[in-house]
């Protein structure tokens, strides 16, 4: 200790540790703009590519929405079977089919979703679904669900059981816009609380999807989840189903709680007016 407190004060250590800290960071500095310098580059030729491909994609899907060409016609083409090996290509089409897909119905829409299947997305959505990245699994719900891929339910259903917030209300509303009410045996299962926010974004769901068999909402009043009874209560009274009464009178005899029973005795007095 002595010897390090002698060259301490003699200073001569201050010029080495100096000239030091200069290099460091200068060469920090040039390692941060080089790797600036890579990704402005890679983010301006993306772009360029994404112009290039929607050209490509725009008269692709054209072709295959109202010329009726079938897909084995497509993939016959060496362009896109050579494009079709991009991943970033595959992001792009994606993306323009599912816009597409927001704006057509009936027909137009179905072949878009054979298309999904046929082209292999479907795979790449499947993929997206296993990730360890939450973004990336909610990317990969909106795509099966806007694309009516029914089959992906229970596994978009286990999702919806995991404590990302806005990974569970995008699950939630997928369940609900693949199998309807069905979805709701699932939600009588949760075992977490149910937000308010979750609650409003699955209300929204129902309304936006306009589910017309409302056959087993009242399953959400005998959930052992308090949140999940008044989730039941609030899409009741939402969409004014003055059929389940008898159910919500139930409620009002046997309710957990005295705020689960004031709920209920609320909703029995708006329904009846």
């Amino acid at each position: 200790m002595t010897k390090f407190w002698e060259l301490y004060k003699s200073g001569v250590w201050v010029e080495p540790f100096l000239l030091l800290s200069i290099f460091l960071f200068v060469t920090t500095s040039f390692i941060l703009y080089l790797l600036i310098i890579k990704s402005r580059s890679s983010n301006i030729r993306k772009e360029r590519l994404r112009v290039e491909y929607g050209i490509l994609i725009e008269k692709l899907l054209f072709s295959i929405v109202f010329q009726d060409i079938p897909f084995s016609g497509i993939s016959e083409d060496p362009e896109y079977r050579r494009l079709s090996k991009n991943s970033f290509f595959r992001e792009v089409l994606m993306e323009y089919i599912i816009d597409l897909h927001k704006n057509y119905q009936g027909v137009h829409a179905e072949k878009l979703e054979e298309f999904y299947k046929e082209s292999g997305l479907i795979n790449d959505s499947l993929k997206k679904l296993k990730s360890m990245k939450w973004e990336l699994k909610c990317k990969a719900i909106t795509e099966l669900s806007e694309l009516n891929i029914t089959s992906a339910f229970k596994s978009i259903i286990k999702v919806s059981k995991g404590r990302n917030k806005t990974l569970k209300i995008t699950a939630l509303n997928a369940g609900i816009k693949l199998a309807g009410t069905k979805a709701i045996i699932h939600l009588t299962k949760h075992t977490n609380p149910i937000d308010d926010w979750t609650q409003i974004n699955i209300i929204n769901a129902f309304k936006k999807h306009d589910i017309g068999d409302t056959e087993g909402v009242e399953l959400l009043l005998e959930s052992q989840n308090t949140t999940v009874i008044v989730l039941g209560l609030k899409l009741i009274e939402e969409l004014k189903l003055t059929q389940k009464i008898p159910y919500v009178t139930q409620l009002v005899n046997k309710a957990p709680n005295t705020l689960v029973k004031y709920e209920a005795q609320n909703l029995l007095q708006v329904l009846s007016i």
